[in-house]
């Protein structure tokens, strides 16, 4: 019973480990992944920085670096409790495994002692030959026999217990080693964060001496964005109109086949533009594809990072409302359909193309483009290239929504994490 114990042990704290390290090795490359957009940004930075000129897209890149680098410490913070768990629980397994080792070596010198005292075969008959009957002197033959089989078995446990325990102890080693170079890495990080932060201070100084330029800059960005909606809201209006036309025709194709046939019309579907725009077996299969991967949309770039969120922004006195989510990524990098469905427009404002998709009552919006891949009216595939990203005094930084009939979705809900 005690070695069947021991080996269940030992088995529970193998798999034990095993979880531990499974869960070690997802927080490392969520370390490694947050570092990539780190360094990302810290490159886009640094070529603004070139610039005299402080940008908006310059303070919400250093904004979202500094967001960055405190998930990274989260990060190490995490994979600090992990190892303190870890070394608890190897810690407690060599003290067991000491216990144990312990308990199964005074056994076994406990058997030694006895096959001492019996250890010539005169003994070992005289001890047969002094049985009662044949069933008791058969008895005691077999128990001489597992006596010598438990032995070996029991050498070998002390064996197997050992190494166990050599090996827990330089795991155990080896984690107190990594530990110490987590925390160092931890002091690092968080020196680096203090310098930023500084940065971070300076830089909204040097915002509120250029606040009244930055308000004129927050102004045309208005107008700008404005004219790009108004485009987009017309393009969607025109899809819906086409949709119900179509729906109405239809509708009252059937009804005059119905009179025709001395039958009930058949029941209309309330008119609505979700209706309308998933009208079609077509339609209606992207539209609830897209819905069906809420949370697991592929982003609209390779790599990159969220610098201004979706919703209402106010920086200083000036303040506006992001319809969708600005993206920092790599110079000339490429701008991927999110899902598959069709190229609902592409145009030109002042330099920088906007290509918008029609996923059923769906829709998404790609803006500030260097060059666009694709034509209005094109079939196009989930992951497809459809232009490459224009660089601006912003940096490298696409512009993207997600709406849903004219209603403006925060993307964030829809791509994956």
């Amino acid at each position: 019973m005690k070695l069947h114990k021991l080996l269940l042990f030992l088995l529970f704290v193998t798999f034990a480990s095993s979880a531990v390290a499974q869960s070690s090795s997802q927080l490392k490359k969520k370390k490694e992944a947050i570092q990539r957009e780190i360094e990302l940004l810290q490159k886009n930075l640094n070529k603004a920085a070139q610039s005299k000129k402080l940008t908006l897209g310059e303070i919400n890149a250093l904004n979202a670096k500094i967001r960055l680098m405190q998930s990274k410490i989260g990060v190490i913070n995490s994979e600090i409790k992990n190892l303190d768990s870890e070394i608890h629980e190897n810690t407690n397994t060599v003290h067991s495994l000491q216990t144990q080792l312990s308990q199964l070596k005074k056994e076994y010198a406990g058997m030694i002692r006895f096959a001492q005292r019996n250890r010539n075969s005169y003994d070992k008959m005289m001890f047969i030959f002094a049985a009662s009957d044949f069933n008791q002197a058969y008895k005691r033959i077999k128990y001489l026999q597992q006596f010598g089989q438990y032995r070996k078995k029991q050498a070998d446990y002390i064996q197997g217990t050992e190494k166990s325990l050599k090996y827990k102890i330089v795991i155990l080693d080896k984690s107190l080693k990594e530990k110490s170079n987590l925390l160092k890495e931890q002091e690092n990080e968080q020196n680096k964060l203090a310098k930023n932060k500084t940065e971070q201070a300076s830089v909204l100084n040097k915002f509120s001496r250029q606040e009244k330029q930055f308000s004129k800059d927050i102004a045309t960005r208005k107008r700008q964005q404005a004219a790009i909606d108004r485009q987009i809201r017309n393009a969607i209006q025109r899809e819906i109109a086409l949709a119900r036309k179509r729906a109405e025709e239809e509708a009252r194709i059937a009804a005059a086949k119905a009179r025709a046939d001395n039958k009930p019309a058949p029941a209309e579907k309330p008119k609505t533009t979700t209706n309308y725009l998933t009208a079609t077996p077509e339609a209606a299969k992207l539209s609830a594809g897209f819905e069906n991967n809420r949370g697991r949309l592929p982003w609209p770039v390779g790599s990159g990072t969220i610098t201004e969120n979706f919703g209402r922004h106010t920086e200083g006195q000036a303040g506006y409302t992001n319809d969708g989510v600005n993206i920092m990524t790599a110079d000339g990098a490429a701008v991927r359909a999110v899902f598959s469905g069709d190229v609902l427009f592409v145009t030109m404002m002042q330099g920088i193309y906007v290509v918008a998709i029609r996923h059923g009552d769906y829709f998404t919006i790609y803006q500030n483009l260097r060059s666009a891949n694709v034509a209005k009216g094109d079939k196009v595939e989930t992951r497809q290239t459809i232009g490459t990203v224009a660089t601006t005094s912003d940096g490298p930084m696409l512009h993207f929504e997600i709406m849903r009939g004219q209603v403006k979705l925060n993307p964030e809900a829809w791509i994956a994490k």
